[in-house]
This record gives C-alpha cells, sequence and structure tokens, in this order.
C-alpha cells in the first residue's frame, strides 16, 4: 500500500492547548533553577511520544486497553509464549523511524518481563508481532493514516485498529485488520461475525455493543468483561503492593545490614582496643618485670661491696 506522505502536523486547538496532554520541560526562572513547566503536546507529539510524556485517554478507552492487555496476558504469558505490553514506549531499529507508544503490544520471544518504559526492538533483538491501537476521536488520525505506514514499515505482522467512528459522544466501534505483505501492509475483511483472529494469540477480537470482546476458537467469550477488567485491576494493585513490600523489605535488609556493619566496627573496634590495652599491660608487666630484676642486682652489688668494705677494714 502507499505510505502517506509527511507533513507537518496541525498544532493544539488554541482553545484547549491541553487537548492531546502535556509533558514537562524544564524552564529556569530567577527563582527556581529547575522549575519544569507543563507543556501541550502536539497530534506528532502523540504519534511519537517520549518518556513522561501524559497523553489523554477516555474512560471507555483505558477499559478496552486494560480488557486487553489482561486477556492476552492471560493467555500467552501463563506459558511463556508472548509479553504482553500495555501504554510502553517502542524503539525501532528501522533508520528514521521514531519511537511509537502503542495500546497493547505482544512481542514473542521473550519470556521474562522487565520494568520497560521503552522497549528497544535493537537491543532486545525481537519485534512486536501484534499491535493493537484504540483510536480516539481527537487522536484518530495517528492511528488509521500513520501508523499503518509506520507499522509495516516496522515490520509489525498484524496490526489492529479498534476504531471508534462514532459521533456526537456515541461510540461506535469497528475493526481493521491489517497483515503485512511484503513491505506493506493488506486490509483482511473480518469474518461473516465481524471478527478479527488474532493469529499470535490463537484468539477472535469482536466488538458488542461500545466495547470489545476476545473469543475463542468455538465462540465462547473469553472471560466476563466488567470481571476481566476488574481482574486487570486487582493485578495492577497486587503488583504496586507486591513492589512497595519488595521496596521495604529491601530497605528493612539495607538497615539491618548496615547496623549489622555498624556492630561488627564496634566489635572490631572494641577488640582493637582490648588488645591494645592487653599489649600495654604486658609491656607494663615487662618494665615492672625489668625494673624488679635491675633492683635486684643493685641491692645485690650493694652487699657484695658492704662485705668487701667489712673486710678491709677487719685487716
Amino acid at each position: 500500500m502507499t505510505h502517506p506522505t509527511v507533513t507537518t502536523p496541525a498544532p493544539p486547538p488554541a482553545d484547549d492547548p491541553f487537548r492531546y496532554g502535556w509533558r514537562y520541560v524544564r524552564r529556569p526562572t530567577p527563582d527556581d533553577p529547575d522549575h519544569l513547566e507543563p507543556v501541550p503536546l502536539t497530534l506528532e507529539d502523540v504519534l511519537h511520544p517520549e518518556e513522561g510524556d501524559f497523553i489523554v485517554h477516555s474512560d471507555r478507552h483505558e477499559t478496552d486497553r486494560m480488557y486487553l492487555t489482561a486477556v492476552l496476558r492471560a493467555r500467552l504469558e501463563a506459558h511463556g509464549r508472548a509479553i504482553v505490553l500495555s501504554d510502553v514506549r517502542v524503539a525501532w531499529d528501522v533508520p528514521d523511524l521514531r519511537p511509537h507508544g502503542p495500546d497493547v503490544m505482544v512481542i514473542p520471544g521473550l519470556r521474562e518481563r522487565r520494568d520497560w518504559s521503552t522497549f528497544d526492538v535493537a537491543e532486545e533483538g525481537v519485534r512486536p508481532a501484534l499491535i493493537i491501537e484504540i483510536t480516539s476521536p481527537e487522536t484518530r488520525e495517528n492511528d488509521v493514516v500513520w501508523k499503518v505506514a509506520h507499522y509495516a514499515r516496522a515490520g509489525v505482522a498484524q496490526y489492529v485498529i479498534v476504531d471508534n467512528i462514532g459521533r456526537r459522544g456515541e461510540r461506535q466501534l469497528r475493526l481493521l485488520d491489517y497483515r503485512l505483505v511484503g513491505d506493506g501492509y493488506r486490509l483482511q475483511p473480518p469474518d461473516a461475525r465481524g471478527w478479527v483472529y488474532l493469529e499470535v494469540a490463537g484468539l477472535w477480537l469482536g466488538v458488542e455493543g461500545d466495547h470489545v470482546v476476545c473469543y475463542t476458537d468455538d465462540g465462547t467469550a473469553f472471560g466476563d468483561y466488567a470481571t476481566v477488567v476488574q481482574q486487570a485491576a486487582e493485578a495492577e494493585a497486587r503488583a504496586r503492593a507486591a513492589e512497595e513490600q519488595a521496596q521495604r523489605e529491601a530497605a528493612a535488609r539495607a538497615e539491618a545490614e548496615e547496623q549489622a556493619r555498624r556492630e561488627a566496627a564496634a566489635r572490631a573496634e572494641a577488640e582493637e582496643q582490648a588488645r591494645r590495652e592487653a599489649a600495654a599491660r604486658a609491656e607494663a608487666e615487662e618494665q615492672a618485670r625489668r625494673e624488679a630484676a635491675a633492683r635486684t642486682e643493685l641491692e645485690a652489688r650493694l652487699r657484695e661491696l658492704e662485705a668487701k668494705l667489712q673486710r678491709l677494714q677487719g685487716t
């Protein structure tokens, strides 16, 4: 397919400059050399985010993202088949292709999760096989135009768009399924049910009402929608609690180790002091012994001289 021609994206709307989101930029002031100022994001900033950017999403967008992430992780990570990342920046190994921030991406070939803020394809040696984006009216152009070209260049085998084409705040979803053929994408039609097959996960993705649902091959919905979302939120809360507990335990261990080090240093100092005192006592005792021996020798000499003097006087 033809790649879109690169143009300069429109600036943020004048009536709502923070409509897309913001990032904090260091702008020193006379009173604060580390002053951080929020700067509105442009549409291009949303397309190519930086670490720390805050991008505005709707509640339903986040609900779908959490659901898809939870289902795909349950399906793939439990068996070590792939890692599923959500809202994590990805840096490509393609010249002149700047990083993106997919809603959901599935990366086969990895078994262990790390605390990525940016997933570096060149460094990790693997790339996403599936990316899912959920459009928002304000930034839809990024997902349905630019990323179609960019993800094809990046070599992502399947790119699925959960496209919100509703108007006046009403959410109406359709699924777009792009498959990599050669160096470009080919749009595949959904099946008779309107479902799209997620190859790497072995799951079907469909739309029910105003949200997405995953299905097994026999058509069974993959978990209750609300339950899966709640489980995802609970899992994230448990993960945060576990991390905080691990940090507390690590801090406690570090404090205990530091206390043990201080006590060991104190014991070593006390032992060294005792050794010095013992050496001083031994030296004092040796000095006393030498002085006593000298006195004894002197007394014996005096007695000998007195005896000699008495003999001389007797003669």
